[in-house]
């Protein structure tokens, strides 16, 4: 057995790809657009990762989609959990769990999808202002 992807319904794909690609670093690898089922998948991943992959799925026909629990979270391993945090917050998305601990962060994308944000080897010295930055929402 072997992991392919993981498949996120998105409303609106410009949104989505600039979260996942402007900022957080994912990259386009394959592109699929179906006119008969009126859908477009597009595969992503991190650089250097492409067996880990995100599959958008935007579906031409608007549709609701509503936050489910059951779908948990998807999480990626970061150099700089600090620089990243920082970017994102500057990007003006919000920052869920900031990495009190220099270790831990979630974000949310356009869709409500929460995303864990590890950092690679042993946690950084916590700094401000993640430190005093409280908690928001739920992950």
């Amino acid at each position: 057995m072997k992991y392919l992807h993981t498949m996120i319904r998105v409303s609106d794909l410009t949104k989505s790809l600039e979260f996942y690609c402007t900022h957080l670093g994912l990259r386009e690898i394959k592109r699929k657009e179906n006119k008969v089922g009126r859908f477009t998948l597009i595969f992503l991943s991190a650089p250097d990762d492409e067996k880990a992959q995100i599959e958008l799925t935007y579906n031409w026909d608007k549709e609701n989609y509503t936050e489910g629990r059951n779908f948990g979270h998807i999480a990626y391993v970061v150099d700089d959990i600090n620089d990243l945090c920082h970017k994102l917050y500057k990007a003006g998305i919000s920052i869920n769990r900031p990495p009190h601990d220099g270790r831990m962060a979630f974000i949310r994308s356009p869709d409500n999808i929460s995303i864990e944000l590890l950092q690679k080897g042993s946690p950084l010295e916590p700094k401000e202002p993640w430190i005093s930055m409280k908690n928001t929402g739920h992950w």
